[in-house]
C-alpha cells in the first residue's frame, strides 16, 4: 500500500499541476450552482453519452426554467425535450428527470439523498451519478468511475480491471481516501485533453515516465 500511496501522490499532484484551471462541466456546474445536488443530479443525467458543450447549453436552458423537483413536474414533456435538445437520448432523459424528480418529491420530500445506497435505490440512477451527486453536490467521499477513469487508471497499471464497477471497488481499497473526490475530476479532464482512448498523447503526457501503457499500440 505504501507504494500506491507514493504513485497515487504523484499522479494526483502532478495532474493537477498539469491541468491547472480545467475542469469537467459537472465540477464547474457545482461550483457555480452552490454544490446544489439537485442541480448537478439533473446535470449528470444530462452529460451521459453527450459532449461538454452540448450539455452546458442545455444545463444553461434548462436551468433557467426549472431548478428544484417541484419546478421540472410543472414542464410538460414537449417542453422539457425542447430545452435539453441535442443531448444525446434526449427523449429518454426527459422520462428519467421526470421519474426522478416525483421520486426525491414523493419519497425523500424534495431533498436528494445524501447516501450512495439509497440513491441507487431511485430508478435512473446508476453508480457513476450517485457518486458524482455524493461529491459534487454533498462534498462527501465517493469515487466517481467512467470510462475515463477505468481507461486511464488501467493504462497507468495501477490496477487491473476489467469494467468500471471493478475499477470503483478496487479504487476504495487502495486509493488515499483525500483523493477520493477530486481523482475522478483530474482523470476525466487528462482523459478528453491528453489520455484519450485511442492515439493518446503520450509525447507530451505528464505521466509519460511512470505510466506502463497497458494496452497502448499507437500514440502521438
Amino acid at each position: 500500500m505504501k507504494k500506491e500511496k507514493v504513485l497515487f501522490n504523484k499522479i494526483v499532484k502532478t495532474l493537477k499541476d498539469y491541468l491547472k484551471e480545467k475542469t469537467p462541466i459537472i465540477t464547474e456546474l457545482a461550483q457555480k450552482k452552490n454544490r446544489d445536488p439537485f442541480v448537478v443530479l439533473v446535470g449528470t443525467i444530462l452529460s451521459l453519452r453527450t459532449r461538454d458543450e452540448t450539455t452546458e447549453k442545455a444545463m444553461e436552458r434548462l436551468f433557467k426554467k426549472a431548478m428544484t423537483p417541484e419546478d421540472i413536474l410543472k414542464l410538460t414533456d414537449e417542453e422539457l425535450e425542447r430545452l435539453i435538445y441535442p443531448v444525446g437520448f434526449y427523449r429518454n432523459k426527459t422520462k428519467t428527470i421526470k421519474e426522478v424528480s416525483k421520486t426525491i418529491i414523493e419519497k425523500y420530500h424534495g431533498r436528494v439523498p445524501d447516501e450512495i445506497e439509497e440513491l441507487l435505490k431511485i430508478k435512473g440512477i446508476g453508480r457513476k451519478t450517485a457518486n458524482l451527486v455524493i461529491t459534487e453536490g454533498y462534498g462527501k467521499p465517493g469515487i466517481c468511475v467512467d470510462t475515463h477513469v477505468h481507461r486511464i487508471s488501467n493504462r497507468l497499471g495501477v490496477i487491473r480491471t476489467k469494467n468500471p464497477h471493478e475499477t470503483e471497488y478496487t479504487l476504495r481499497k487502495i486509493l488515499p481516501k483525500k483523493y477520493w473526490i477530486i481523482y475522478n475530476s483530474l482523470l476525466v479532464t487528462f482523459g478528453q485533453n491528453i489520455c484519450k482512448p485511442i492515439s493518446p498523447h503520450c509525447t507530451i503526457c505528464p505521466l509519460n515516465d511512470i505510466c506502463k501503457k497497458v494496452g497502448v499500440t499507437v500514440n502521438r
